[in-house]
């Protein structure tokens, strides 16, 4: 059932979802009973853990999968894009966006082929190509061909591509998978003025916290339904502290009947073996008969027994209630790296560059001004710039696997930890239990192992599970994890887009990790609310 914290207002219904159910292939439930009614216009942020079924969802409104049982009623036909766009690597951008007969047919026909045909397919739509190029400038994307191949294009360009398919289209309804994630700063500023004033249903999985308080609905997707916040993120974020601030009261007064149920339990034995052994020591004064006397003391300890009974149960129950109550709650604190300090002292020179350049190959240097930086042991950095401007680059000439064509580069003998947005540390070919132990260089006892997996989230029926099938936010939390293991602090991590296949949930561990680090950073990023919190204090714009 849909748990709406503010009632929505009655306007023209664009889509209604009734007890909708999915299960993977293997049968296993990935959620039931999804309840939800979308009205004409509204912008609703779909939320919910990696793995929670977001995704799914919007490819099943899409129609591109079939729901195990339930129903969906769609007032238009459905605009979808995706996260991953690999699918469409051999298909023109023409192609892609759906417009390649439409766009043959007119160049016949300006060709002198005036087939009936050509016509119907173009059905007057003459400006088709003017549009498509103008909306493609819009998007920064001038310098693309409508035949060039898809696969020719970085993400971002990808995501453009899709983004500029709406105008052409104009759909009603909007279903959006993540759409800002391989975007630069200047791309998810067109895409932030396209939600805030475009008249379209929009229905935007992301986990971009800016973009989600754009829209002004909320809703949250569990494996049981889906629960509904009429406002924006910030005022989910608001409802959620609540939800767990009574939470953590529920606990607190369950711990303490727990402990009230256990003071009574041993009061009331107490007091009853107190009255069995008065009774015992009457009995024997009065000369009772030895076989009434062994009746009396069965009876005297089947009632004891009772009693033990009744009050096992009931702790048993308050037990269980509160185990229920702590399941609940997910501690993000606990989940940090827990290193030893870092060797280096705070502002020693770690890396200069003085008028460094490169070029790959025969293209021109990169960088239209040759780069002069500074980093120094504790600062907290942040290298910006647009697609293409040569972010990975930098971090390779930081790193030294790359050597600059043009300046000097001077680096301090360091230990570094270079984490890319894949986490590609995590070994695909082994299990989890052997990827922690792969950082086990201080050879901590097997239990100390088991105890760190558990604190990131990895309890045993996980410990043989292979690292292929982790999820984006399950190889972060194992990188931590293995980290940790390995104790001894790196003088710099660095981390190129860190948050782009995390949930929220995720993105709040990894931040509460950094912020526990002491050492040296360098992020590459675009998710601004995150560079805000892990606070950043120096910025290398190229």
């Amino acid at each position: 059932m849909v748990r709406c914290i503010v009632t929505s207002s009655t306007k023209e219904i664009m889509l209604i979802i009734q007890n909708l159910s999915y299960t993977h292939p293997n049968k296993d439930l990935l959620f039931g009973n999804i309840n939800l009614t979308v009205n004409s216009s509204e912008k609703i942020a779909l939320i919910g853990n990696n793995g929670s079924g977001k995704s799914t969802l919007l490819k099943i409104i899409s129609g591109l999968l079939k729901p195990l049982s339930g129903s969906l009623n769609i007032n238009s036909k459905p605009y979808y894009i995706p996260q991953i766009f690999g699918q469409y690597n051999d298909f023109t951008i023409a192609e892609a966006l759906g417009i390649d007969k439409k766009l043959t047919a007119l160049h016949e026909i300006l060709k002198g082929n005036i087939s009936e045909e050509n016509y119907e397919i173009l059905n007057d739509d003459w400006t088709i190509e003017d549009r498509c190029n103008e909306v493609l400038k819009h998007w920064k994307l001038n310098d693309l061909d409508l035949s060039q191949k898809m696969e020719t294009l970085s993400g971002g360009q990808k995501t453009k591509v899709f983004l500029a398919g709406i105008s052409i289209h104009k759909p009603e309804l909007i279903l959006l998978d993540e759409p800002s994630n391989h975007l630069d700063f200047e791309s998810r500023e067109l895409l932030y003025d396209f939600i805030r004033f475009t008249k379209s249903t929009l229905i935007v999985v992301s986990h971009d916290r800016k973009l989600l308080n754009i829209l002004n609905k909320v809703c949250e997707l569990t494996k049981n339904g889906i629960t509904a916040y009429g406002g924006n993120f910030d005022f989910y974020t608001e409802q959620k502290q609540i939800e767990k601030n009574a939470l953590a009261q529920d606990i607190h007064s369950k711990e303490k009947a727990l402990k009230k149920a256990r003071e009574k339990e041993r009061e009331t034995i107490e007091r009853q073996q107190k009255l069995d052994s008065r009774g015992k020591g009457k009995q024997e004064k009065s000369g009772v008969a030895k076989i009434m006397m062994n009746t009396l003391r069965n009876n005297a300890e089947n009632s004891t027994a009772r009693l033990k009974s009744v009050h096992t149960e009931k702790i048993g129950n308050i037990r269980d209630e509160l185990q229920d109550l702590r399941s609940a709650v997910v501690s993000t604190e606990q989940m940090k790296f827990g290193f030893n300090s870092s060797a280096l002292h705070r502002g020693k020179v770690l890396f200069t560059a003085e008028n460094i350049n490169f070029k790959y190959e025969t293209s021109v240097f990169i960088w239209k001004t040759n780069l002069n930086v500074q980093i120094l042991s504790g600062s907290r950095i942040a290298v910006k710039g647009s697609n293409g401007s040569g972010k990975t680059t930098f971090i390779k000439i930081l790193l030294g696997s790359l050597k600059p064509q043009h300046g000097t580069a001077f680096r301090k003998e360091s230990k570094s930890v270079y984490i890319d947005q894949d986490y590609s540390l995590i070994n695909n070919n082994l299990k989890v239990y052997e990827q922690a132990q792969q950082f086990n260089t201080f050879n901590l006892e097997e239990h100390e192992i088991k105890i760190r997996l558990n604190r990131f989230l990895f309890p045993q029926n996980t410990w043989d599970k292979p690292c292929s099938a982790l999820s984006g936010g399950e190889r972060m939390r194992l990188m931590l994890c293995c980290l940790s293991i390995g104790s001894q602090s790196p003088d710099i991590i660095i981390l190129d887009e860190p948050t782009n296949n995390l949930d929220i949930q995720n993105i709040e561990i990894l931040t509460n990790a950094i912020n526990d680090y002491q050492g040296t950073l360098v992020v590459i990023s675009h998710d601004e609310t995150f560079l805000e919190q892990i606070n950043i204090d120096q910025i290398v714009n190229l």
